[in-house]
């Protein structure tokens, strides 16, 4: 082998490496891992998880399904935390599944504090908290363990499809349900546009449903979406002139 062609390859290994190690940097958002507490919640089934304090109502017709968790105060940045996804590991108990690795989840409810309970009750503040769906928890750990510790990180997530916007309100008032959002999931800003109009910033409501007083009826909506690590998209078009309350309109890409 010539010295060139040694360099060639070797300057393809350094450059498939950092590939590699960027991949998997950005994938968990350089966040490094923290300690916190685990429990779950409902069935095995997930009907206690659906339409939590995020607004996502079905958790499976939305696609979130079961790899879904509740946070508790610290984490949840009242509903701002709401489409977060996690990487959750058991750690340092008798309990822990030693066959998982990890598992990743959204963030679709609110763990709320039990100050009646005890002041040390899991989701108070300052503690940090996952009360997952049964079927996640099981997954890391054994269902006698009810609570067990953990570490996790923040990092991507990955959705299929584009973003998705709910349409619900009146008349008068648009009430819009953003989910199904890619990159680091959870949404800090909307923008609405008519197609007869210029953007108007959307105030949001509850968890992750943004609301507007503007009169759009009759005009295709473009959307302009800001998540929590300031990135920016515009969906235009996303609803037709005919758009309905009560309807799902998805965009034709996402935020990832």
């Amino acid at each position: 082998m010539s010295n060139y062609t040694y360099k060639i390859h070797y300057v393809c290994l350094m450059l498939g490496l950092f590939l590699v190690i960027e991949g998997s940097n950005y994938d968990h958002l350089g966040h490094k891992w923290q300690h916190a507490h685990a429990t779950f919640y409902g069935d095995v089934n997930g009907g206690d998880t659906m339409y939590g304090a995020c607004g996502y109502g079905n958790l499976f017709d939305q696609g979130y399904g079961l790899e879904t968790t509740a946070l508790s105060t610290a984490l949840f940045n009242e509903g701002l935390a709401c489409g977060s996804c996690y990487e959750i590991k058991c750690t340092d108990s008798k309990w822990c599944k030693t066959d998982v690795g990890s598992i990743r989840v959204t963030a679709t409810n609110f763990c709320p504090p039990w100050y009646s309970e005890t002041p040390e009750a899991w989701c108070n503040p300052p503690r940090k908290h996952f009360d997952l769906s049964m079927s996640m928890f099981l997954k890391i750990a054994e269902y006698k363990a009810g609570i067990v510790p953990v570490l996790y990180r923040k990092v991507m997530c990955h959705k299929k499809g584009g973003v998705k916007f709910e349409l619900n309100g009146n008349p008068y008032w648009l009430l819009v349900l953003v989910y199904n959002v890619g990159g680091v999931g959870n949404v800090v800003g909307v923008d609405i546009r008519g197609s007869r109009s210029g953007w108007t910033q959307m105030e949001r409501n509850w968890g992750q449903n943004w609301q507007t007083w503007e009169r759009l009826d009759g005009q295709s909506l473009s959307f302009r979406v800001t998540t929590s690590n300031g990135k920016k998209k515009s969906f235009k078009n996303v609803a037709p002139e005919n758009w309905q309350l009560g309807q799902t309109y998805e965009a034709k890409k996402n935020m990832s």
